[in-house]
């Protein structure tokens, strides 16, 4: 069976939790390729791997979702994205610590849309908030169990 890796939907990565990534692939020899489409300063690494893609709407989410395999962890914000890779086996993280799963995916399709309809008919819905201690937490937490999982 091949090895697990893990994939980054980069542009809008909070760099803290870069930083864990790499970290953590480093410290298990996990493969981490971060996929953006501006060039992005990431370690030199045998394990941490860059991808740019053209400019263009969701072109780093069509190459994550075509490399992606089972059992492969993809963190992104992006819900879509990680709908599809849900659907293909692999596992989905969103910076802030919270998994994606397939019994939850489709809500939070839905909320996204229901989001998405309000900001365009003019309702100012704002932001997430910064990314905060509790959720570097969270996310490093969470990342250890997948790492966990993953090396058995």
């Amino acid at each position: 069976m091949p090895t697990a890796k893990i994939w980054v939907d980069a542009d809008a990565c909070p760099v803290a939790v870069k930083e864990i990534l790499f970290r953590a692939a480093e410290r298990t020899q996990v493969e981490t390729t971060l996929v953006a489409n501006h060039f992005m300063q990431v370690p030199r690494s045998a394990v941490i791997k860059f991808i740019k893609v053209a400019s263009g709407f969701d072109v780093a989410d069509h190459v994550i979702v075509q490399q992606a395999q089972p059992g492969d962890l993809v963190v992104t914000q992006d819900i879509p994205l990680a709908a599809e890779v849900i659907e293909k086996g692999a596992e989905a993280l969103h910076p802030r610590g919270e998994p994606y799963s397939p019994d939850t995916i489709r809500q939070r399709l839905n909320m996204r849309d229901f989001m998405e309809t309000m900001r365009a008919s003019g309702v100012q819905t704002g932001g997430p908030p910064p990314l905060g201690q509790s959720e570097k937490q969270a996310f490093a937490n969470a990342l250890d169990r997948w790492l966990a999982k993953a090396r058995r």
